[in-house]
C-alpha cells in the first residue's frame, strides 16, 4: 500500500460556499463538511449550488475498494451542512459526527427533507486523547468562536501525518455567549505535529483582529430606547448569540419579541431545545398577537437579511406581509453584512424599506450592530503561531483573499512553496514531510431548485438565460411524413421582442425551410432530425436579419 494521502477539495476553494472536503488513504475516504452555495441573478431559475460529487459517486459506488469511512462537520451554517439532504441519498451509508447545535441543525434539515440519515453529537469536553476512529483516520473536535455557536476546528490524524482542518472561526476573546476558543487544545495539536494547517483566510485581507460581539447589546439597547414604533431586526438565522442580544436587549427596554421567518423559528426551537437560546413565555409573542401590543412594545426579528425575495423581510419590505406594516415611526436594523454576490437584492430591500420611510441601519452606515464571524490577520497569524504546521492551505476564500493569506504566512517565515493555494477538484498529495500536486479531478456547478429539490441541468440555464436575454421564437410547421416537405407556409410566434415586418421575415424564413427541406427524399423516418434543421435554419435567418439570439423552439406537425 501506498503511504500517501490525498486532499481533494469539492467546494469551498477560491469561494466562500459549497465546503466540502476529502481526504483520501488509499481506499478509505474521510469527508469534512457537506455545504451548498447560493445562485447569483445570472443562475435563472436556480436556487442552490452544490458540491459535485462525481468523484465521489464513481470511487464510492463503482465496484472499486473505495470507501467512504465516515463525514466530519464544521459547524451548522449553511454553506458547510446545507447539502446534506441532497447528497447523502446519492452515497452509501457512513457514520457523521458534528458538535451538539450542528449536529441538531443538520438532523432537523435531514428530518424535514424525509432523508433517513442522522448526524451523530460529539462533546467538545471529552480529552484529545478520545478520538473518533474512522477507518484509517482519527479525528478530535476543538471549540473556536465564530458567528455560530459550537464551532469546531478538527485536528486529524492519518498514517501519514496529522492535519488541522481549521475551517471558519475567529479569536473573540469576549464573546457574546459560549466559550472562548480552546487555545489549550489547539497548542496541544500543534506540539503532537502538525503536516498542514487548513485555514480560514476569509479575513486575510484585513489588519488587525476582527471585533468581539461583547458591545453590540449595547448598540442595540441604545437605539431601542430611541425607537418610537417596531423595531424590526434581520440578522442569519443562525446567529443564536446575536438572537440572544436582541432578546436580552429588548427585556431590557420591556418590549415583546416576535420571530418572523421560517427559518428563525426553527433555528429558535432547536437552539431552545438544548437551551442556547433562553426566552421566557411572557416575553415572547407570536406573529398573530402582535396586533394586542402597541407598536412602541414590539421587536421583531425578521429572517431575510440577505434579501431574499420570499423572506419575510422581503414581503415586509413590499407590504405583502399579512401582519406587519412598515410605518415611519418603525426602525430597522440589518444585522448582518451582505454575503458577496447579494450586495444587489440587500440594497434593493433597504432602498425600499427606506421609501416607506422607516429608519434603516445598514453596515454602511453603522458597524456598532454587526462584527465579522471571520477572523482577521492578527488572529489567523496566531492560529498559525499555535499550530505551527509544515504546510499551509488557505480554504473558505476567493482566491484574493488565499493569496493575502499566502503574504501573511510568508511574513511569518514560511517559504512560498510551503502555501498551497488550490482551486476545486485540484489533489494535493502529501507524503511525510513532502507535498506534491496530483490529478485535477473535474468538478461543475449542480444547480438545484430548492422547492422541488430536482437538479437542473445547465442546458436548461442557459435557455433561461436566452429566454431572458432574447426572448423565445416558436416556429410551426405541418410537414409531409410521405415526402418530408412543407404542406403549407411556417407560421412564427414572436414572445419578448417585437419587430415591424414579421411578414418579411415569414416569407424569408418558409424559403429557408423549403430550400433545406428540398433535398430530401422519402418518407420521414426520424423527426428529431426534421426538427433540428428547422431550428437551426431559424436561428440563422433571425440572427441574420434581427442580429438576435432567442430561444428558437421548433414545432413540427406530421402529416
Amino acid at each position: 500500500m501506498s503511504n500517501q494521502l490525498s486532499f481533494i477539495p469539492l467546494g469551498g476553494i477560491g469561494d466562500v460556499t459549497k465546503n466540502m472536503y476529502l481526504y483520501e488513504y488509499n481506499n478509505q475516504i474521510l469527508i469534512v463538511d457537506c455545504g451548498l452555495g447560493f445562485a447569483d441573478e445570472t443562475m435563472l431559475g436556480v436556487d442552490l449550488l452544490l458540491p459535485d460529487i462525481s468523484y465521489l459517486l464513481q470511487s464510492a459506488l463503482a465496484k472499486g475498494p473505495k470507501k467512504i469511512v465516515g463525514m466530519l462537520l464544521t459547524h451548522g451554517h449553511e454553506d458547510h451542512i446545507g447539502a446534506l439532504p441532497f447528497i447523502l441519498p446519492q452515497l452509501p451509508s457512513f457514520p457523521i459526527f458534528a458538535s451538539p447545535l450542528t449536529a441538531a441543525l443538520a438532523n432537523e434539515k435531514l428530518q424535514e427533507f424525509n432523508t433517513p440519515r442522522r448526524v451523530q453529537k460529539i462533546s467538545f469536553d471529552s480529552a484529545m486523547g478520545n478520538m473518533i476512529k474512522l477507518g484509517v483516520f482519527k479525528a478530535f473536535f476543538i471549540n473556536v468562536t465564530h458567528s455560530i455557536l459550537d464551532t469546531a476546528h478538527i485536528f486529524i490524524q492519518t498514517p501519514v501525518g496529522n492535519f488541522y482542518h481549521g475551517s471558519d472561526f475567529k479569536f473573540d476573546d469576549t464573546p457574546s455567549q459560549g466559550k472562548k476558543s480552546d487555545y489549550e487544545k489547539i497548542a496541544q495539536a500543534g506540539k503532537s505535529g502538525i503536516l498542514c494547517l487548513l485555514s480560514d483566510c476569509l479575513g486575510a485581507e484585513r489588519s488587525g483582529r476582527s471585533a468581539s460581539e461583547i458591545g453590540i447589546k449595547n448598540s442595540l439597547v441604545k437605539e431601542i430606547e430611541q425607537c418610537q414604533g417596531k423595531f424590526i431586526v434581520t440578522t442569519y438565522s443562525s446567529h443564536i448569540a446575536r438572537l440572544n442580544q436582541i432578546i436580552q436587549a429588548s427585556e431590557k427596554v420591556g418590549r415583546r419579541v416576535c420571530f418572523v421567518g421560517r427559518s428563525l423559528i426553527k433555528t429558535k426551537e432547536v437552539a431552545s431545545k438544548l437551551g442556547y437560546i433562553k426566552l421566557s413565555s411572557h416575553l415572547e409573542v407570536t406573529l398573530d398577537q402582535i396586533k394586542q401590543y402597541p407598536d412602541h412594545k414590539l421587536t421583531l426579528i425578521v429572517a431575510g437579511s440577505q434579501g431574499q425575495e420570499e423572506s419575510a423581510m422581503a414581503r415586509i419590505a413590499n407590504n405583502e406581509h399579512r401582519e406587519v406594516r412598515i410605518t415611519e415611526r418603525d426602525t430597522v436594523i440589518f444585522s448582518a453584512d451582505p454575503i458577496p454576490g447579494n450586495e444587489v437584492l440587500v440594497y434593493e430591500l433597504i432602498d425600499t424599506l427606506v421609501k416607506k420611510g422607516a429608519r434603516v441601519v445598514y453596515t454602511t452606515l453603522s458597524r456598532d450592530f454587526h462584527v465579522s464571524g471571520h477572523g482577521s490577520q492578527e488572529e489567523l497569524g496566531q492560529l498559525i503561531s499555535l499550530v505551527r504546521p509544515q504546510f499551509l492551505l488557505p480554504i473558505g476564500g476567493a482566491f484574493r483573499q488565499m493569496a493575502a493569506y499566502r503574504n501573511l504566512a510568508i511574513n511569518l517565515g514560511y517559504k512560498k512553496s510551503d502555501i498551497l493555494l488550490l482551486e476545486d477538484g485540484q489533489e494535493v498529495i502529501f507524503s511525510q514531510d513532502t507535498v506534491r500536486v496530483g490529478r485535477i479531478i473535474s468538478v461543475k456547478n449542480v444547480y438545484v431548485d430548492e422547492i422541488s429539490g430536482e437538479e437542473v441541468e445547465s442546458f436548461v440555464l442557459r435557455d433561461r438565460q436566452k429566454l431572458s436575454e432574447g426572448g423565445i421564437v416558436i416556429v410551426l410547421c405541418e410537414v409531409d411524413s410521405a415526402s418530408g416537405q412543407l404542406t403549407s407556409g411556417a407560421d412564427i410566434i414572436i414572445r419578448g421582442f417585437t419587430i415591424s415586418n414579421m411578414k418579411q421575415l415569414n416569407i424569408r424564413l418558409l424559403k429557408d425551410i423549403q430550400a433545406v427541406l428540398k433535398g430530401r427524399k422519402g418518407r420521414v423516418t426520424n423527426w428529431v432530425h426534421i426538427r433540428k434543421l428547422i431550428g437551426e435554419v431559424a436561428e440563422r435567418r433571425i440572427f441574420k436579419d434581427l442580429r438576435r439570439r432567442p430561444l428558437v423552439f421548433p414545432v413540427v406537425i406530421e402529416a
